[in-house]
């Protein structure tokens, strides 16, 4: 049961604030205005077994939606945040304090501290393996797509919701594929989203699932001219840094705000059955 948290005022004005900042995803970034760089030019200079652990990378991310591969996140270190001094309580103890009691402020500093230690670890990552040019950008790619994976889980524990349920599986997929999707994607996923604001998800999981596959080659696609750079051994330490650090900080940014719209909408409901 719902308690009084937040007013049901408060909790529209900060719908509002999602919703202008889902507008702002309307202005294409540097990298989608000038093109994206086609992959095939990528692939026709990369060697073979650097192709193949990228390959590897992509079938990984649909066992992460069958099962959650090796990607699925520890959520004791998260869910601890939030627990009561003292108390022993079980992780579904702990997500219905979220939902019911924790205010929406609390989880958005939570999110913010994840997101910002993820944006940093992703930078350090870019910049050890763009020492290498090519060579390490196969190792980039894979470790760049799980800790994507992982922020997102984190961030989705820190608003009451249970990554390791194959349809938070799919939504933390969407939310990916949102950071790096054009004008008519993001507009296509948005409203693709909003079946799980109307608590419809269950009965989409089967095609959502089809489509992993395209959702990673969107992803992967969206490297092209970013990855381009990073490519010059020595000179892709900045490049490899400052490029992660982007990628991961859109990344959190999304999965916090698209979460937290859940979050909000859910009170929201709950609160409108209670006044009537």
């Amino acid at each position: 049961m719902l308690t009084n948290v937040e007013s049901t005022e408060f909790l529209k004005e900060e719908l509002k604030k999602i919703e202008a900042w889902e507008n702002e995803q309307k202005d294409l970034w540097f990298w989608e205005k000038i093109g994206r760089l086609p992959f095939l030019l990528l692939d026709k200079i990369t060697p073979k077994f650097i192709q193949e652990k990228i390959g590897m990378a992509i079938d990984e991310l649909g066992n992460y939606i069958q099962t959650g591969g090796q990607y699925l996140v520890n959520e004791e270190t998260i869910l601890k945040k939030f627990t009561p001094e003292g108390s022993e309580w079980k992780p579904d103890e702990i997500r219905a304090h979220l939902r019911d009691i924790v205010p929406i402020r609390k989880m958005d500093e939570a999110a913010n501290e994840i997101g910002n230690s993820r944006t940093k670890m992703a930078a350090i990552q870019g910049a050890t393996t763009g020492i290498g040019g090519i060579f390490t950008l196969a190792v980039d790619i894979p470790v760049l797509l799980g800790l994507s994976l992982k922020v997102l889980q984190e961030i989705a524990l820190c608003y009451g919701y249970d990554p390791e349920e194959k349809s938070e599986r799919i939504f933390i997929v969407k939310c990916l594929q949102f950071t790096s999707s054009d004008i008519v994607g993001k507009k296509a996923i948005l409203e693709d989203l909003a079946s799980y604001n109307q608590g419809n998800q269950n009965n989409q999981i089967v095609s959502q699932l089809q489509g992993w596959r395209e959702v990673v080659t969107t992803y992967r696609d969206s490297f092209g001219w970013k990855k381009l750079f990073q490519m010059v051994p020595i000179a892709g330490i900045i490049f490899g840094a400052l490029i992660n650090r982007s990628s991961m900080s859109d990344v959190a940014d999304a999965g916090k705000m698209l979460y937290r719209k859940r979050r909000i909408l859910e009170r929201l409901k709950e609160l409108e059955s209670v006044q009537e």
